[in-house]
């Protein structure tokens, strides 16, 4: 029995033995034949680098190879931890996975994991729902959606970054000013309803404007192309980004609205709350059902 087939029965038969809720493969890894006991196998995206892959060892300098390689091995699995993760977050904001264990197989060109994951302990899974502490769920979810969205697709084929500050929008209307006329001033509500999916193209389309979104906690989009009227001093955030991610976060601070940044550049969605960041992911591709 070849490598890959005794992996994927092992990977079967724990899934099975823990009764999980999904099976989670990123690779090429073939669970055709096996038998799952009706468990779904999702294929997640691979991430664009794995160090395994680039796994050497030379004892140059007086280094031990062995202990380099157990470092890289490590720092390794916990990027496939990561990694797992990430794709069962964004599975459980699409409404695919809410809850149980998942059974993640990790390949790389020359390693394979097999992770256990519990949903609910998922730390990403558990700051959305910190945040459905001051908004809705479905609020919460809509907004997460499009901006995985807004990461994968763009507009008309052009990375673009956005932000949506929502919740509190009496006090964020207030510590805020127009860079241009409010595209949404004037429109009824369920024109400006981030629930309704109607309205994702033109959240879509605004996104291309300077400034963020501002939404009640009810998913009310009351404005866009709106600028941040905050002192930005002594806000904490990864060096390098830039007045989007600052604003965001001081907003977060100044008030109790939750911000919601997607970066041009990156691909990465950041969530800030009380100036925080208690969310960072990379969008990957929504998996696809095999089982």
């Amino acid at each position: 029995m070849d490598r890959a087939r005794i992996i994927a029965e092992t990977a079967a038969r724990i899934s099975r033995e823990l009764d999980a809720a999904a099976i989670m493969v990123s690779g090429e890894l073939s669970f055709e034949g096996i038998e799952t006991g009706g468990i779904p196998v999702y294929y997640i995206s691979m991430r664009p680098k794995s160090i395994i892959d680039h796994l050497f060892s030379t004892g140059k300098d007086g280094k031990n190879p062995l202990k380099e390689l157990g470092d890289q091995i490590n720092r390794e699995a916990a990027s496939n931890s990561d990694h797992l993760q990430q794709a069962a977050a964004i599975e459980y904001v699409l409404g695919k996975l809410e809850k149980g264990i998942i059974v993640g197989v990790v390949e790389t060109r020359s390693s394979s994991s097999i992770i256990v994951h519990n949903i609910d302990e998922n730390p990403l899974i558990k700051a959305m729902k910190e945040c459905q502490e001051r908004i809705k769920s479905e609020v919460m979810s809509a907004i997460m959606k499009i901006s995985f969205d807004i990461v994968l697709t763009g507009r008309e084929g052009k990375k673009i970054g956005a932000a949506f500050i929502i919740g509190d929008s009496e006090e964020v209307l207030k510590r805020s000013h127009q860079l241009i006329l409010n595209p949404y001033a004037g429109h009824d509500e369920i024109y400006r309803n981030i629930l309704d999916k109607r309205n994702w193209e033109s959240i879509k389309e605004f996104s291309q404007l300077d400034g963020v979104f501002v939404v009640d906690e009810n998913g009310i989009i009351l404005a866009a192309g709106r600028y941040l009227d905050v002192d930005a001093k002594n806000v904490d955030i990864e060096k390098g980004l830039g007045g989007r991610h600052v604003s965001a976060a001081a907003i977060s601070r100044d008030t109790v609205a939750i911000a919601v940044t997607v970066s041009e550049s990156g691909g990465i969605l950041r969530v800030y709350k009380d100036a925080k960041e208690i969310i960072c992911m990379e969008c990957l591709k929504p998996a696809v059902r095999y089982i």
